[in-house]
């Protein structure tokens, strides 16, 4: 029953991006505040599909930056992401080159002022990541995913120095956030467990530390609160791999 209510919802979710994604082009076309809006309007349906045929409710904690600051953020699953965009005000993303041709989701992105990155060329990828960031004239939340992909519950996977660049170039505080999503919808996992997948951000990281102070704090603080997060899921982290 678990597998046929999470198959139910994935096909729901989907089929709501293209609705959603095609009747909101004209609006997201027009203004960036209509793509904003548009996206919104799908997370908040992707919210309430969990909910009703999943039993998975979204809690948001902590107070949800507003001004022009970087979201160092934990990334286990695709929901941390529907989670960010329905929660900041005009987040904009630091992704994955490939997703600009994703049907539906690569216009958003883009539109919204996302940052392709080629993570196979690092010291070329983080020239153009900061020099497309830079260009930047309104005031959003950066989000940046420091570990660089998904990972599973309980996992160790080294912090890039991409969040540090970005910290130091840009100088603006630095919000860490924490999740817990990957305990009932973990990356490539065909199940959404009912319970409450909650993303937290914590107290910013004031602007001007060292990078290698600010990577030790960011690393620390999202990583112990993931930890604790997931623990209040009832994820024993005892038995979880060390890798991603």
């Amino acid at each position: 029953m678990l597998l046929l209510r999470s198959l139910v919802f994935d096909i729901a979710m989907y089929g709501l991006m293209v609705i959603v994604g095609i009747l909101g082009a004209p609006l997201a076309l027009w203004s960036v505040a209509g793509a904003h809006r548009t996206i919104k309007a799908y997370c908040a349906g992707v919210f309430w599909l969990l909910r009703v045929i999943c039993g998975l409710r979204v809690e948001v904690r902590g107070e949800v930056p507003a001004g022009d600051v970087i979201v160092a953020s934990k990334h286990q699953s695709f929901l941390d992401i529907i989670i960010l965009a329905h929660a900041l005000p005009r987040p904009s993303f630091i992704m994955k080159k490939q997703l600009r041709w994703a049907p539906i989701l690569g216009l958003y992105a883009l539109r919204i002022g996302s940052t392709p990155v080629d993570r196979g060329r690092r010291s070329q990828a983080m020239k153009e990541m900061v020099a497309h960031v830079e260009t930047a004239t309104e005031p959003r939340q950066l989000v940046i995913y420091p570990q660089g992909t998904r990972v599973l519950p309980g996992a160790k996977l080294p912090y890039k120095s991409g969040a540090g660049v970005l910290y130091d170039r840009l100088g603006k505080a630095c919000v860490p956030a924490a999740t817990n999503v990957g305990v009932f919808w973990s990356r490539r996992g065909r199940y959404r467990h009912p319970g409450v997948a909650v993303l937290e951000f914590l107290p910013p990281i004031p602007p001007g530390l060292p990078i290698q102070e600010f990577m030790r704090r960011v690393e620390g603080v999202v990583e112990e609160n993931s930890d604790r997060l997931m623990r209040e899921a009832g994820f024993d982290l005892a038995t979880a791999a060390p890798g991603g």
